[in-house]
């Protein structure tokens, strides 16, 4: 091998494996620093859960949370944050703290052929729910 090539190799094959790592980056992975866009401040996410039966929506006029028990559901003001993987919402319902984190991932209700493109995790107080979420913008499908 030529002295030229020599040096030459290295530096190559750090610039080649520099713009691979870059093109591999997705939200949320270690090499991201910038918050997740996937859902605009302005828009609403709906969401729901089975077992027990929950549903709502989140946006920019608050947290509807509602239940088999309390189906005219309970609306509370809520902080948004934007983080690597996703977005959450968090507020203070009559029975306690609520936490609701929206993720980018197929999900499923587990009852129905319905596709959504959002997993959400729901805490109200120190129970956790699991359930999907949907936007107008990334609707749910059927199967």
């Amino acid at each position: 091998m030529s002295p030229l090539v020599s040096r030459i190799a290295p530096i190559a094959f750090f610039a080649i494996a520099a713009c691979h790592s870059a093109a591999e980056r997705v939200p949320g992975d270690a090499k991201d620093h910038h918050p997740w866009s996937g859902i605009a401040a302005t828009e609403t996410v709906n969401f729901t859960g089975t077992e027990p039966f929950w549903s709502g929506r989140v946006g920019p006029a608050g947290l509807t949370y509602t239940t088999i028990d309390n189906q005219a559901g309970e609306t509370v003001p809520v902080t948004r944050f934007a983080g690597r993987g996703g977005v959450s919402f968090s507020g203070s319902l009559a029975k306690g703290a609520i936490t609701l984190a929206v993720t980018p991932a197929p999900c499923s209700d587990g009852m129905s052929n319905t596709r959504y493109p959002y997993v959400v995790t729901l805490q109200v107080g120190a129970e956790t729910r699991r359930g999907c979420g949907w936007t107008d913008r990334h609707p749910r499908t059927q199967a």
